[in-house]
């Protein structure tokens, strides 16, 4: 079977195609950060407030946090499972942020059974900011979007700050202004870029 030669009109037009699918891989919409970050940010404050008015136990707005982001994950896994949606291309950044995810998901877990056994719940959230930073400098890089690797510098801060803190609410109050600073504000800043690209 022999291969279409392409017109040089063709061939202009499948590289011009190819660049603006390389152009829209290299941005993002910012709804992730932007919905984890307030996830986050209200399990954070929620858990402040309440250490205060002592409402329920200490870990009720987390746990709830937790509960969220299994259902969340379970409906991920029956949607690919069950109803799978067409197959779009595979490229190198889709790959890295797939592995990325996985890799940042499984750290998460050893900084959770970290805490439950023995770390503790202050230097738990403090190594998690740190977690924080890297994962937003590797996003901001590799999209090359300014705004989220500033933010890993600032969420370093807050966490090399949480390192030294030792009451739990004020850590919950730290965590809180690294989710702000690093997801929830470059996620909007994220979100509006891309719309006017649109």
């Amino acid at each position: 079977m022999e291969e279409k030669q392409l017109t040089s009109q063709e061939s202009l037009q499948l590289i011009q195609q190819m660049i603006h699918q390389a152009k829209q891989e290299q941005k993002d919409d910012g709804k992730g950060w932007i919905i984890w970050g307030w996830l986050l940010f209200v399990a954070s404050v929620g858990t402040w407030v309440n250490l205060q008015m002592k409402w329920f136990s200490p870990y009720f707005f987390w746990n709830s946090f937790s509960i969220l982001t299994l259902a969340a994950l379970l409906y991920k896994v029956v949607r690919v499972l069950f109803f799978p949606k067409k197959k779009k291309v595979r490229t190198y950044t889709k790959d890295l942020f797939a592995k990325l995810n996985i890799g940042f998901f499984i750290f998460v877990a050893f900084i959770i059974v970290a805490t439950s056994n023995g770390l503790g719940p202050a230097k738990g959230f403090s190594l998690l900011i740190g977690l924080y930073g890297f994962w937003i400098l590797i996003y901001g890089t590799a999209l090359n979007f300014r705004p989220s690797i500033i933010a890993a510098f600032v969420t370093w801060a807050i966490g090399f700050v949480a390192l030294f803190v030792d009451n739990f609410a004020d850590i919950m109050l730290l965590h809180a202004g690294a989710v702000l600073c690093g997801y929830i504000i470059p996620g909007h800043m994220a979100y509006s870029a891309f719309n006017k690209m649109r």
